[in-house]
């Protein structure tokens, strides 16, 4: 399995280096990107753009590889329509309540940024039902293990 690094408009954050959490690019390369549809996927999320190379995700798919995203709602859906046989995976939080502590905790976004994602979450979490499966990320370990479980049981079939 290979992870897929998402390009994004956005600034890092923190320690954050290029190629490891992200690809970091300027707002008129992603625009020319939609344009030439080089894009698996992509959104406008929080005033950024975020997308999946659709190059790097086809040329994985075709080694026989499984690729893993990490991204929002509107990616997902966008990558199901693109590849219908995409197994999707909602990973949720236990309350808002730890969503709030864990995104305070990262000290990296204002109040109102916060709260921005907070609304988008509870609009996000609404639609976990068009996911083929949703996890609850409440004990890190107890998760991981049961989203490899999960996989493990996609490979065997």
């Amino acid at each position: 399995m290979v992870y897929s690094i998402s390009c994004t408009t956005r600034p890092p954050r923190g320690s954050e280096k290029d190629g490891v959490e992200y690809h970091f690019i300027d707002k008129p390369t992603f625009l020319k990107g939609i344009e030439e549809d080089r894009w698996a996927e992509w959104a406008e999320v929080h005033g950024n753009y975020y997308g999946t190379s659709a190059d790097i995700l086809d040329r994985e798919l075709n080694r026989g590889r499984d690729v893993l995203l990490d991204i929002d709602v509107q990616g997902a859906f966008k990558i199901l329509e693109r590849y219908p046989e995409a197994v999707t995976i909602f990973i949720m939080p236990p309350t808002f309540d730890t969503l709030r502590e864990r995104m305070e905790k990262r000290g990296t976004d204002s109040r109102e940024v916060i709260e921005r994602r907070l609304e988008n979450a509870r609009s996000e979490i609404a639609r976990k039902d068009r996911y083929r499966h949703a996890l609850v990320n409440d004990d890190l370990e107890a998760a991981v293990s049961e989203l490899n479980t999960l996989i493990e049981s996609y490979r065997r079939s």
